[in-house]
């Protein structure tokens, strides 16, 4: 039974939640549920999840559905969203510290990138509400009633994104919405070597998740408001040529 519950405690890991004990019900919608509570409150936004297929003897699962809605003040409705998380755990490290998962993988997320006319972006925001959300503390968590409860400590070997739709909102700065694929995001030893209490993995993991698609976005906005300078240069030049071979 201990083994069934670190188990457990694990897939909750993804947005923090921590459970000890199991409840009457659905497991799946278990899951389901803290995700969605976790994640609501580490983004400050509404956390969507449409489906949990947990596997346990095969050490594997799916979240699927997943969704993080945009701050009010921009126009796309979702933030980041995909169809299915994968998860591969390490069966045979249930009884060590840390306890391993050997991979998480997203194939095919879309992220929505909006830029605003102040500078601010959605992403940017987001990841400001996470990292002020993130615990200071990352020893013992503090529970409902006051008490400390000693939590198992967690390692993700690889966290992979792979093939990320980025939509790029760059209407606000006089340029218009891009469509991209980025390059795969690898991410790896996350928790470090002695990993991280159960409950601050899943903010780790969406920190950096959301950080390497906000610096990709950043770079691609950089490069498209290049090209664009470039080729008003271009035009006016051409004009200027136009104008002096009709003289």
């Amino acid at each position: 039974m201990n083994k069934l519950v670190s188990f457990i405690f694990i897939i909750l890991l993804l947005c923090g939640g921590a459970l000890w004990f199991l409840a009457s019900g659905s497991l799946d919608n278990l899951i389901k549920e803290q995700i969605e509570v976790q994640g609501s409150k580490f983004t400050n936004q509404t956390v969507l999840v449409k489906n949990v297929e947990m596997k346990l003897l095969k050490g594997s699962g799916a979240i699927n559905g997943f969704s993080i809605s945009n701050p009010k003040k921009y126009k796309y409705p979702q933030a980041f969203s995909f169809k299915t998380i994968l998860l591969d755990i390490n069966i045979k490290s249930l009884t060590e510290n840390p306890i391993v998962i050997d991979e998480i993988r997203i194939n095919n997320p879309e992220a929505f990138v909006e830029l605003a006319q102040d500078g601010s972006a959605n992403l940017k925001d987001i990841l400001d509400e996470i990292e002020k959300n993130l615990p200071k503390s990352q020893t013992d968590t503090q529970q409902p009633d006051g008490k400390t409860q000693n939590e198992p400590n967690i390692r993700v070997s690889k966290l992979i994104l792979s093939n990320t739709n980025l939509s790029l909102d760059l209407s606000a700065l006089g340029n218009k919405e891009h469509q991209l694929t980025l390059p795969d995001i690898n991410l790896t030893n996350i928790g470090g070597a002695k990993g991280l209490p159960a409950s601050l993995l899943g903010a780790e993991i969406a920190k950096q998740a959301v950080s390497s698609i906000w610096k990709q976005a950043k770079n691609e906005q950089k490069q498209k408001l290049k090209d664009k300078i470039k080729s008003k240069i271009k035009e006016k030049a051409l004009d200027k040529l136009g104008s002096f071979l009709n003289e």
